[in-house]
């Protein structure tokens, strides 16, 4: 293995993958994107180095082949890979067959993402160590008959979850034995189509927690810090779609308390590089070890914004086997930030996912505004992958401030051609309990379940997407060309041009 990094292979797509190729930018890296065939001029093929064609769309022959990914960074040169998030992030098979050949995987050795990426095995470990868990199965379900009988052991309702993974992919709440088997059939379903295994296990289900999650690094010289909490309780779907920190729910010595319990965490799990290691936080102020998320974070710049840390440059560093260079005390949190995932959903359509071509795209811009993107006018969104478009991220000194920037921020991003929740974003931005900061896991169906779009928001919508639409048709480019396998030239994903001249 080579001792430094030299070139980076980044193994995924979307505004993650611009993410890791602007952090390679930066630090003087040449990169590589991989990408599927119905991704040939996605971001961050353009932004890259370099890019290689690895399959058709579905991620089990492109994003999940390890073969592929193992290929096209031999064949471009590139001695390391970063996962980013989700695909083969935490698989600790695919970062063993990069320890074989020779390529720096940008994350934990095999052996810790073994351990803490295996939900079921992070959960034995965790127990050895005495640190609390929540109720649930010890290993991995193998039939159906073992499901019944641990979740009648758990008692109902209880969670499925996938063993590998996260981002709520398998998961669901089954409330009785009736509806156990359609679960876990479902559940396993999603599970090997996004991870690439099917396996799933069972814990309780604590009803109404709030989820709080720490950043942590750790590098190959035995030192780990935490770079502090993100409340991670405003989801759809057990999906996240709002994370902040601080916490409105911890005071300095619950986060002190939870902070040494996450480092202990990483300590017996021989983790190196980024990570977080996720709590329940229950009404009474208890919290439950959940599991470790063995990867960058899709919220892992609202800790960017109030630590002054960059994480991808960070899990660079320690890939390197640098030593981190900062210690715990050295570390503090200034002002607060607010993340809102945006989404190609229909809210008129039960938050389905949204498909067809951007026609238009105004992102928002100002002081304290960053915005992680993955897409363009003109773009065409699938129904293969994950439907995140970008995340939008507010910094300000205080809560109120973060937040207020937050809603004119969403009132200035204009995605035209497909549907997004922006509006459904701008409003739990200005809900009463969400100012309070009563932020629990239940806030949306609590106190949105009967949302709709406003009907003024809808008519000026339905506007703007004829006129965008009549542009669209007017001012059509020609056919793009194909992107070549070994570098992209963006001149080639612009349409039709030609050289004028003025008399």
């Amino acid at each position: 293995m080579a001792n430094k990094i030299e070139k980076i292979l980044v193994a995924n797509r979307g505004e993650i993958a611009v993410r890791i190729i602007r952090a390679c930018r930066e630090l003087g890296i040449p990169s590589v994107a991989v990408y599927s065939e119905v991704d040939r001029v996605a971001p961050h093929v353009q932004l890259a180095d370099q890019a290689v064609l690895i399959g058709p769309a579905p991620p089990l022959e492109s994003y999940l082949n390890m073969d592929k990914l193992i290929d096209a960074a031999k064949n471009t040169k590139a001695n390391a890979i970063h996962p980013g998030y989700g695909f083969l992030a935490e698989n600790s098979d695919f970062a063993k067959r990069c320890e074989d050949e020779g390529i720096i995987f940008i994350g934990p050795d095999s052996k810790a993402l073994a351990l803490v990426g295996d939900k079921v095995a992070s959960r034995e470990t965790m127990t050895k160590a005495k640190i609390p868990i929540i109720p649930g199965m010890k290993s991995k379900g193998k039939d159906l008959k073992e499901f019944v009988s641990e979740a009648d052991k758990i008692g109902y309702p209880v969670l499925l979850k996938a063993s590998l993974g996260g981002g709520g992919k398998g998961m669901r709440v089954v409330k009785s034995k009736d509806d156990l088997k359609a679960a876990v059939e479902a559940g396993m379903r999603e599970a090997k189509s996004a991870f690439g295994d099917e396996s799933v296990y069972l814990e309780k289900y604590v009803e109404n927690p709030r989820h709080i999650e720490f950043q942590v690094l750790a590098d190959h010289h035995e030192n780990v810090v935490h770079l502090f909490e993100r409340e991670c309780s405003i989801q759809r779907r057990h999906q996240k779609i709002v994370e902040e920190t601080p916490s409105t729910a911890l005071d300095h010595d619950l986060r002190f308390k939870m902070g040494q319990v996450a480092k202990k965490v990483i300590e017996v799990s021989g983790y190196t590089n980024a990570g977080t290691v996720e709590f329940l936080l229950d009404k009474d102020g208890k919290f439950y070890f959940l599991e470790v998320n063995a990867r960058l974070q899709v919220e892992h710049p609202i800790t960017e914004l109030t630590t002054g840390v960059d994480l991808v440059k960070a899990q660079i560093s320690v890939a390197n086997k640098e030593k981190l260079k900062f210690k715990q005390e050295d570390l503090s949190q200034r002002g607060h930030a607010i993340e809102c995932r945006i989404y190609a959903e229909d809210p008129d359509n039960d938050f389905l996912p949204s498909f067809g071509k951007i026609l238009f795209v105004k992102e928002p811009n100002g002081p304290g505004i960053r915005n992680d993107s993955g897409i363009y006018s003109g773009l065409e969104v699938t129904m293969h992958y994950d439907p995140i478009l970008a995340k939008l991220i507010t910094w300000g000194e205080d809560r109120e401030t973060t937040r207020k920037k937050m809603v004119a921020a969403l009132s200035d991003y204009v995605i035209l051609g497909i549907r997004t929740q922006i509006g459904f974003l701008k409003d739990v931005m200005e809900h009463p309990e969400f100012i309070a900061g009563h932020t629990q896991t239940d806030f949306i169906p609590k106190n949105m379940s009967d949302w709709k779009e406003k009907k003024k928001e809808k008519k000026f919508l339905d506007q703007a997407l004829i006129a965008a639409a009549i542009g669209s048709f007017n001012k059509t480019p020609g056919r793009m060309k194909m992107v070549k396998e070994s570098t992209h030239d963006p001149w080639l994903a612009i349409g039709k041009w030609e050289l004028g001249s003025r008399e």
